[in-house]
């Protein structure tokens, strides 16, 4: 069984290679779910892991719904996957009624240097499974990674078995809340692949400091922080 690691440092992927896992998705900010790692931690992992990385391709966290501004981002970050010579790429786009960017996505395809495809979580939006693992086969995605449309994967596992049946070309890895006490499980259903982060909090300070730098209220899966033109020029107007 291939085991997937997903990888937030150089930390975490030396971690996961020296554990015996068998390929990475290196990523940032596992609290949103992962973002685009930065060109530095791509570029040190491409040259300090001898796994097989596959790169996450999301320009920011919330939806999976991208501007064109973003769209371009996307791809310029494809392109350094390429001359890094990772072996993949971990990505997903849907319309804002979760229904397939299909044209982007074939537009990818057509860019991408020969790279393999994970399709991520976002699969777990769309309305119908079934439909949309038909629709990923199609266009020739080797991977996906889903949760079953549940919260976690165990609580998917049925529909992950199903998926599983149904699925001709593409490898159904099981991903969210994978652990020791029930990887097993996935096993006997006869997954050929597995995602975890398998991460510990590591504790750096010795005293909380006395102000948090996490701003909760910008997490959120259907809206995101943008800078407000209002907002700014009226701060601008006042102290110019």
């Amino acid at each position: 069984m291939l085991v997937e690691v997903c990888a937030n440092s150089l930390e975490s992927a030396r971690n996961a290679e020296n554990a015996g896992a068998d390929r990475i998705e290196l990523c940032s900010e596992l609290a949103v779910g992962g973002i685009t790692p930065s060109y530095g931690l791509m570029k040190a992992v491409s040259e300090k892991i001898s796994i097989p990385v596959r790169v996450l391709i999301r320009p920011r966290s919330g939806d999976f719904t991208y501007s064109d501004d973003e769209f371009e981002i996307m791809k310029s970050d494809i392109k350094i996957c390429s001359e890094m010579g990772f072996e993949g790429i971990v990505v997903g786009m849907l319309h804002a009624n979760f229904v397939f960017d299909e044209n982007r996505f074939w537009e990818l395809g057509e860019m991408n240097h020969g790279l393999k495809t994970t399709f991520h979580r976002a699969f777990d939006w769309v309305p119908d499974p079934f439909w949309g693992l038909e629709w990923i086969e199609s266009m020739g995605v080797d991977t996906l990674l889903t949760s079953g449309h549940q919260k976690t994967a165990i609580e998917g596992i049925e529909l992950l078995s199903n998926l599983q049946e149904r699925a001709t070309a593409t490898t159904i890895m099981p991903g969210s809340g994978i652990n020791a006490s029930n990887a097993q499980r996935f096993k006997e259903k006869g997954f050929q692949a597995l995602h975890l982060s398998g991460v510990k909090m590591h504790q750096k300070l010795y005293e909380n400091p006395n102000i948090s730098m996490n701003s909760t209220h910008m997490l959120s899966d259907d809206s995101i922080p943008i800078s407000n033109f209002e907002n700014i020029q009226e701060v601008i107007r006042s102290v110019k």
